[in-house]
């Protein structure tokens, strides 16, 4: 499996990323993946490979990258629970300066247009997915690129309806992409469940959003105590399924 870090330019400079594809010298659908709150690491480069393998070129950028080349701050290869606020602590500052609206609608232009550039990549609609906060990103890029991105997905969201104004879900009006939606047991209170599925619904959104049983936040890292082989497998079959209805592969 080819496999490539990569620079991707943009407005505020270069943005490294790890990119998978098949080994084939085709032209294959693109995948924009966002990682999880701990960014660019082998968990997500094993990830990217496993959805290369089904025909699909995969970019996973570093949304830290004004920061510094992934990882920027050191990480466990197990990311154990009781490591997490010394993580956090150092994370949370770079996050909040990272995924501003106005950081993320300019990567996210960068991103798709760096895609559509690269000869490995096909012409035609990509999809985006992601997890955690990376989920946010997915729903964000959507809908400011509707011509572009023919579907979305986000597992163990986080921070998707909030009391912000530019609001994730105050976003899916706008979307033309078909939604799937993987929660954890516990990811949002049942009034915000509420809230983020009548707001798809009033949308007329074309989308499948579930709550995943026996699951915690953050249950497709298998670098972490939440992961769940039983998450993930479902998290792959409702994926390539949403990949095959609209980018053509199975």
């Amino acid at each position: 499996m080819p496999t490539q870090t990569l620079r991707v330019p943009t407005p505020d400079g270069q943005a490294d990323a790890f990119a998978a594809y098949p080994d084939g010298g085709g032209r294959y659908p693109a995948v924009l993946m966002y990682t999880d709150v701990f960014g660019v690491r082998p968990v997500l480069e094993e990830m990217a490979r496993e959805l290369a393998g089904h025909g699909y070129y995969v970019l996973v950028p570093n949304f830290y990258y004004r920061h510094g080349p992934a990882p920027v701050v050191e990480l466990p290869a197990f990311i154990a629970t009781k490591s997490r606020p010394e993580i956090f602590a150092e994370l949370v500052p770079l996050l909040r300066e990272s995924v501003t609206p106005e950081h993320v609608l300019r990567d996210a232009e960068a991103y798709l247009t760096f895609l559509a550039g690269r000869p490995e990549v096909a012409e035609g609609p990509v999809a985006v997915t992601g997890y955690c906060i990376g989920a946010m990103l997915a729903l964000s890029t959507a809908a400011a690129h509707p011509d572009r991105v023919a579907a979305v997905a986000g597992f163990h969201p986080a921070a998707v309806v909030n009391e912000e104004p530019d609001s994730p879900h105050l976003l899916i009006p706008a979307l033309a992409a078909e939604v799937h939606l993987g929660l954890a047991e516990g990811d949002m209170t049942p009034e915000i469940t509420r809230t983020l599925f009548a707001a798809l619904d009033a949308a007329g959104a074309r989308d499948t959003c579930e709550i995943y049983p026996d699951t915690t936040h953050g249950f497709t890292m298998a670098d972490t105590e939440a992961f769940s082989p039983s998450g993930l497998e479902r998290h792959w079959e409702r994926l390539l399924a949403l990949l095959g209805r609209t980018l053509g592969k199975s």
